[in-house]
């Protein structure tokens, strides 16, 4: 079961720039982001983006990713279903729906940790480095958003 969440801040208390405020750890990981994504698909880099940041309640990484993927030629219709991808099967691939099932296992690990059957899914349709980078994309953008909500990034600011 996801929960549903409200973030709650109030516009008179001000949040830290995290890119300014800790310019190491922000380059560390821009970094690992990068090596996260090489050689894995765009799309499917924007579809665990957008699952990950649903999960999260990440409204600025979601309107980013949504944002990122439309310009990259996404689809509304693919868009407008990753929510429930469960149900809506015919609209992404098998190694999508293994990659985004891994998705809401990591992103929700403290539910009941990584099943042995979603990984296992996920590492029929991934080789053992693609799986590795898939993981560090699911790490990475896990805190993106973490980040974007403890200092309140406001979407298309």
């Amino acid at each position: 079961m996801v929960m549903t969440k409200t973030n709650t801040h109030t516009d008179t208390v001000s949040r830290i720039n995290f890119a300014k405020a800790a310019p190491q750890a922000f380059k560390a990981l821009i970094g690992f982001d990068a090596a996260a994504r090489e050689g894995l698909d765009p799309a499917l880099v924007e579809l665990v983006q957008i699952r990950s940041s649903q999960l999260n309640g990440c409204a600025y990484c979601l309107h980013m990713h949504t944002t990122d993927a439309r310009k990259a030629g996404e689809s509304e219709e693919r868009l407008h279903m990753v929510a429930v991808w469960r149900d809506a099967a015919h609209f992404f691939t098998e190694r999508e729906r293994a990659a985004l099932a891994l998705t809401e296992a990591v992103t929700l690990v403290a539910a009941g940790g990584v099943p042995d059957e979603v990984y296992a899914r996920a590492a029929a349709h991934f080789e053992e480095g693609e799986l590795g980078r898939l993981l560090a994309l699911i790490f990475t953008i896990n805190t993106w958003n973490r980040i974007a909500i403890s200092t309140a990034k406001v979407p298309g600011a």
